[in-house]
């Protein structure tokens, strides 16, 4: 039974490797062996398998010098290794290595032969079996190339943990260690390439890219992890093709269609060469130019794609290349190569693809050479063949007089890697040799024996790796079984020697460093279709100019966008921004909006034309204030002034200076001090001014309504309740102001919101409520006063002022009522201008209306300013008072004779009587032509109903003033008995109306009633107060008065002689 075992086994390996006979691979007997898998063709012949006899083999074609290369690097390492003193002394390597043809299952026919022989030792038949051609088993495999490859050979080779290290495959999907136990290799993942091509492509600010990958292993995984790099940095893709060497004509017709018609000039793509080669023969065909190729590195040094016939579709190729590295005394060994090498049976083949002849010796009876040469009549284009004939060689030709990829050696790259994994292995077995028991990485710390070492105590070993390269490089794999390593990036020229493709290295990408650091390029070395070295534009829209961002357009991708312009306040300052950036707060964004400017701050300054003026109307405002204050000052002892209470209208004048002066409050930049200032000073300026006025009108009034004056009247008449009232007024606004400040101060404000350009520093009020109840009160008390003052709008002439203080509350009124819709529809500055122009303006008609009347008497008609004036108004209204008085009981006297006795005759009561209309107007006396200089007094004519009578009044020296008083005591002939109160109390008052505002004794009495002890007693009180200190003599009193009738009434005429 055992015996039957070991034939089978042996059938089994003898059917395994059939297919390779003795041409077909390179194999050296050793202690160790290692097993390789190079692409010595690219690719196999298609044939139609219709199974009508035994399937045959499929035949390998297209001869792959760099793979030849490949092969020569094992096979000069293991040499070197073999030939080394210190690196596994006393054991020999040995080596089987197989073409795959680029195809897995070429590549599975030989890691079946290598599980094969293993599974045959594992069995130790040799007692059993006399096998003289005995071949130890193969403890590590170096390859394969490509990523799918590796992928079928990881899966087998890892059933029975044999380590494979690869030199160029680099799919991210060999690094699942649950899937591929025993994979590693020499060469970086596609991760990092993924990654470096995303950067370069947002190196050169291109966002719109097609991509084309191989639909294998290598190609989809690449390109998906570029995918999401190129997502990460909104890289757009419009298409995205796979592609293979073994597809149908039709399949690559509809991928240039596509290629043709996109608007991508960037084509990223993840492939071999062999399964490129197809689409760009096609693409050159249809001579489809200006396009510009992201090469991955499995094809960016491809002998097949690198051809000068392709560079005019090609030229702007920009790839990844690995970094090269140095092999000593490897351009000496590829030289050394010979046809009749009898380890290694690929070199017949190579020699005639290198010379295009044949070798005949020893080969006509081969079968390989005989389906070889059979390929080429049948025209499959092996090497560089090109005719079916070719003639033999002698084996002495020069192997350095012909250019070929295999003798290209300047950038050892894949070359290095094969390299590298050989010396890999070896190092594990170093290891392995010099094992300490007790240390080793075993169960126990055992080591294994090198002389029955098995796959998987290599597997191990390799996994633990740590060795210094011939280049002082540190190698280790990591967990995955990768090794780091970093890029060189390369650009295709066109050779000006030979017009040859040239690789030429314009930058690195180093994977160590730390992200935005990695990518390095020299555009000064870049050519752009073999003569430009302006960078080719590859947008789906043109670049959006600083100021403008990228909008979206509704049903294409994001790289496809439209460009808007930034809104007011935001800028960029980037080309192709992807959103405006908003500026800080205390700036704009300039007409472009590429940058931000600060804003433009405004107030009512000092010196704008605004300002200015302002402030001239203030300061006049203040001059002439100033002005009638210094006028009231001089002319302070004159019946003008003290008619007009002297000391309410000092304080008057003083408030309007200071409603002036609150004015420059509004003017210049609002500060915290200033906003909590002006409007407390403006609101009780204005309540001081409107307190004074109200006062000083209702004790006028007071005076001329009121009825006999007592000693209370004049105690609540004087000129300290006067001021207590001022105070206590000007108290109420001042508490106003002080809650205010207290609860809600106002501050300094930097308005953003009114202007986008423009800040606004303006005064927060803090409460509107508060200055609602500051501008109320103050409008409160104006409204009392324009009631008083229009009460005594009829006053005498020397105390009309009420009729002025009425048009000044008026004017107040409408500049105020004005200044709320004003103030609420205006913003900024204006707000401050406005309340600014209201308060000049309530100023000066206060000022102009109660004041400048005055002065111009004063200055322009001093004859107007005398006692006599004042008297001889004052004695008018009294006369007129009396006669309407007078005439009122007359008709009531005479309606009741009517009714009694029907008598038409004059009532004998009255000492005037009248035939007149009995109308109800009495105007106003105006003084008539003044008498001789020299003559003190007066003459009126008083008009009432439709007579005239003319009042003339005559003044005597102030010494006879008593003999006057006591003599109108004896003589009072005029029949005032029945005279209403009306009348007794004015002419009772005459002398109080003109001397009571400065307190001195009256000097004028009017003959009277036996009521006249009355008027004694308020003149006695008078004088008990005493004089003012200011008071003025006693006027002089009345020495005659003429009543003289006119018109159609008559008027008894009484004179009285003191």
């Amino acid at each position: 039974m055992t015996s039957y075992s070991c034939c089978l086994i042996l059938l089994l390996f003898t059917w395994s490797t059939a297919a390779y006979g003795p041409n077909q691979r390179a194999q050296k007997k050793g202690d160790i062996i290692l097993g390789g898998l190079f692409p010595i063709h690219f690719g196999v012949a298609a044939k139609d398998q219709d199974l009508k006899s035994r399937p045959e083999s499929v035949e390998c074609i297209r001869y792959n010098f760099r793979g030849f290369r490949w092969l020569q690097a094992m096979i000069f390492a293991i040499e070197e290794i073999n030939s080394s003193p210190t690196l596994l002394p006393n054991m020999t390597l040995g080596y089987r290595i197989f073409d795959t043809c680029n195809t897995v299952s070429k590549a599975l026919e030989a890691t079946l032969s290598f599980v094969a022989q293993n599974k045959i030792d594992s069995l130790n038949l040799d007692e059993f079996c006399n096998c003289s051609e005995h071949i130890p088993s193969t403890i590590a495999v170096v390859g394969a190339t490509g990523s799918g490859i590796s992928t079928a050979v990881a899966n087998l080779l890892g059933l029975f943990y044999i380590p494979q290290v690869s030199y160029a495959s680099s799919s991210r999907l060999l690094s699942n260690k649950n899937q591929f136990k025993s994979f590693l290799r020499t060469i970086p993942n596609d991760e990092h390439q993924a990654t470096a091509m995303a950067d370069i492509i947002e190196y050169f600010r291109w966002n719109w890219v097609g991509t084309i990958a191989a639909d294998d292993d290598y190609g989809r995984p690449g390109i998906e992890k570029f995918r999401e790099e190129a997502e990460e940095r909104d890289i757009c893709i419009d298409f995205s093709e796979l592609i293979s060497q073994y597809s149908d004509e039709e399949e690559i017709q509809q991928v240039v269609e596509v290629i043709q018609n996109s608007t991508a000039r960037v084509i990223v793509v993840f492939s071999s060469g062999p399964d490129l080669e197809p689409l760009i023969k096609e693409i050159v065909r249809r001579n489809i130019t200006g396009k510009i190729w992201l090469a991955s590195e499995a094809w960016a040094s491809s002998s097949l794609i690198a051809m000068p016939e392709f560079f005019r579709v090609i030229g702007s190729t920009i790839g990844f290349a690995l970094k090269a590295g140095q092999i000593p005394g490897f351009r000496e060994f590829l030289q050394k190569v010979h046809p009749k090498s009898t380890n290694n049976g690929f070199a017949k083949e190579f020699w005639e693809e290198t010379f295009n002849c044949y070798l005949p010796d020893g080969s006509k009876n081969s079968p390989a050479s005989t389906s070889f040469h059979k390929g080429h009549e049948e025209g499959l284009g092996a090497g560089n063949g090109t005719s079916a004939f070719r003639p033999p060689c002698t084996g002495d030709e020069n192997i350095t007089s012909v250019e070929t990829p295999y003798m290209d050696y300047t950038h050892l790259r894949i070359s290095y890697n094969v390299y590298l994994a050989v010396y890999s292995i070896a190092h594990a077995l170093q290891d392995i040799y010099t094992c300490t028991p007790g240390k080793g990485l075993f169960t126990n710390g055992s080591c294994a024996d090198i002389k029955k070492v098995e796959a998987w105590q290599v597997l191990k070993h390799l996994r633990h790796l740590n060795f210094t390269n011939n280049m002082g490089e540190q190698v280790d794999f990591d967990e995955f079984g990768d090794l780091v390593g970093n890029y060189s990036i390369i650009n295709w020229h066109l050779s000006p020697e030979d017009g040859s493709v040239v690789f030429e290295e314009v930058g690195h990408y180093n994977v160590y460093a730390k992200k935005g650091e990695r990518l390095f390029i020299n555009e000064n070395k870049i050519l752009w279709g073999g003569l430009s070295k302006e960078v080719p534009f590859s947008n789906c829209s043109r670049d959006c100019l600083p100021g403008t961002r990228k909008g979206i357009i509704e049903g294409e991708p994001t790289c496809c966008f439209e460009c808007v312009d930034c809104p007011d306040g935001e800028y960029s300052d980037e080309t192709d921004a992807s959103a405006c950036d908003k500026c800080p707060e205390d700036y704009w964004s300039n007409e472009n909006h590429t940058s931000c400017i600060p804003k433009q701050i405004e107030f009512l300054a000092w010196t704008e034309p605004f300002g200015i003026a302002l402030t001239l109307f203030a300061v006049l405002g203040i001059f002439l204030t100033s002005f009638v204050l210094g006028v009231f000052t001089k002319f302070r002892n004159t019946p003008i002034v003290k008619a007009t209470n002297r000391e309410l209208s000092y304080l008057l004048l003083f408030s309007l200076l200071c409603c002036f002066s609150s004015s420059l409050f509004f003017i210049g930049e609002p500060q915290n001090w200033t906003c909590r200032l002006r409007q407390p000073a403006f609101g009780i300026s204005f309540v001081l001014c409107i307190s004074c006025i109200l006062v000083k009108t209702n004790r006028v009034l007071l005076v001329f309504e009121a009825k006999i004056p007592t000693s209370l009247h004049r105690k609540w008449w004087g000129l300290n309740l006067q001021f207590l009232l001022v105070f206590l007024c000007t108290f109420v606004q001042i508490v106003i102001c002080v809650i205010w400040l207290y609860t809600a101060p106002p501050s300094s404000y930097r308005n953003h919101e009114l202007e986008d350009e423009i800040i606004f520093i303006t005064c927060h009020e803090g409460s509107l409520m508060a200055l609602g109840f500051l501008i109320g009160y103050t409008c409160l008390l104006a409204a009392i006063c324009f009631f008083f003052a229009f009460k005594s709008r009829k006053l005498p002439e020397n105390f009309n002022e009420a009729k002025f203080i009425t048009f000044s509350m008026l004017i107040f009124f409408i500049v105020w009522i004005s200044f709320i819709p004003a103030y609420a529809s205006t913003y900024g500055k204006f707000v401050s201008a406005v309340e600014v122009i209201a308060i000049l303006a309530a100023s000066f008609g206060l000022l102009a209306c109660i004041f400048f009347n005055k002065v111009y008497i004063i200055l322009f008609k001093p004859s107007r300013n005398t006692i006599e004036e004042v008297r001889c108004s004052t004695a008018a209204h009294a006369f007129k008072v009396a006669a309407r008085a007078t005439l009122r009981r007359s008709n009531v006297s005479r309606k009741r004779s009517n009714s009694l006795g029907g008598s038409t005759g004059s009532t004998p009561s009255s000492s005037i009587s009248s035939k007149s209309n009995h109308e109800d107007p009495f105007p106003l006396p105006a003084c008539a032509e003044r008498q001789r200089q020299q003559q003190r007094g007066c003459k009126q004519k008083v008009s009432f109903g439709s007579g005239t009578v003319t009042l003339s009044l005559s003044f005597e020296e102030p010494q006879k003033n008593a003999m006057a008083n006591r003599n109108a005591k004896r003589q009072n002939s005029l029949e005032a008995q029945n005279s209403d109160d009306s009348l007794m109390r004015h002419r009772a008052l005459l002398p109080l109306q003109i001397n009571e505002p400065l307190g001195a004794e009256p000097g004028f009495q009017a003959a009277s009633s036996p009521e006249t002890s009355s008027q004694e007693s308020v003149v006695g009180d008078n004088k008990e107060e005493g004089p003012s200190p200011e008071a003025e003599p006693s006027l002089p009193s009345v020495n005659s008065r003429n009543f003289i009738g006119t018109g159609s009434g008559s008027v008894t005429e009484n004179t009285v002689h003191s």
